[in-house]
């Protein structure tokens, strides 16, 4: 792989993805990882993998690793599968406004997976199940991140996977520190959703922090948000 920016540099993902892009004092920094084709959706055949590549998903595990909390969408958790994750202690915060969430898996039973939802919403989740409940009608996001010190006893970076409308609702509650996306050289057509969803219009400034490519022409860039 080959670093472009800040400078030029062959580079390992370890390297490239030694650590998040920054840290809050006594508070959570949230990150965002996500793939999309050159044409800007997010999904074929209604899931990311053939958009993906092993280095692609070198960078989902390396930021993963660095993770204290994942935080992800029912819908993708359904769409791709979630199980367990490998990081002992590591904890996976499903987001559902309807709390229609199959808590039978192993991600649940396992110990590692957590609700966040709604005050209103229908549970179906053994008492093993940790639940944070904040909104009514949507999920409060800003609200639900603080109460994240419940569930992980320092959720010092938050790593958020997806779907399209859970990081439309993060920029809606300007609650991303950074993101780090993979283009990868394929336009896809269809209707995909893009990066981000149902968000407010808003005009949110990030700065490139590094962009690195393969040879395979996949690109890895990773933007912090400027405050």
């Amino acid at each position: 792989m080959r670093q472009l920016h800040p400078s030029v540099a062959d580079v390992s993902i370890e390297q490239a993805y030694r650590a998040p892009l920054g840290v809050r004092d006594g508070a959570t920094w949230v990150g965002l990882c996500m793939v999309a084709s050159i044409d800007g959706s997010t999904i074929v055949d209604g899931a990311s993998t053939r958009l993906s590549s092993d280095n692609d998903s070198a960078v989902l595990h390396r930021l993963r690793a660095l993770a204290d909390v994942i935080v992800v969408g029912a819908g993708t958790v359904r769409g791709e599968g979630y199980g367990p994750p490998k990081k002992r202690g590591q904890r996976v915060g499903v987001v559902t406004a309807s709390g229609s969430v199959d808590t039978t898996t192993a991600l649940f039973t396992g110990g590692a997976g957590f609700l966040i939802t709604t005050e209103d919403a229908e549970l179906d989740a053994g008492p093993t199940v940790d639940v944070i409940r904040a909104g009514t009608t949507d999920v409060d996001l800003a609200a639900a991140f603080a109460e994240l010190g419940t569930v992980h006893p320092h959720p010092d970076f938050v790593q958020a996977e997806g779907g399209p409308n859970l990081n439309g609702a993060l920029l809606d509650a300007d609650l991303l520190d950074e993101i780090n996306v993979t283009t990868s050289p394929l336009c896809v057509g269809g209707s995909g959703a893009r990066l981000a969803v149902d968000a407010r219009d808003i005009a949110q400034a990030f700065e490139l922090a590094q962009l690195v490519v393969d040879d395979d022409s996949f690109v890895y860039s990773r933007w912090l948000r400027r405050r």
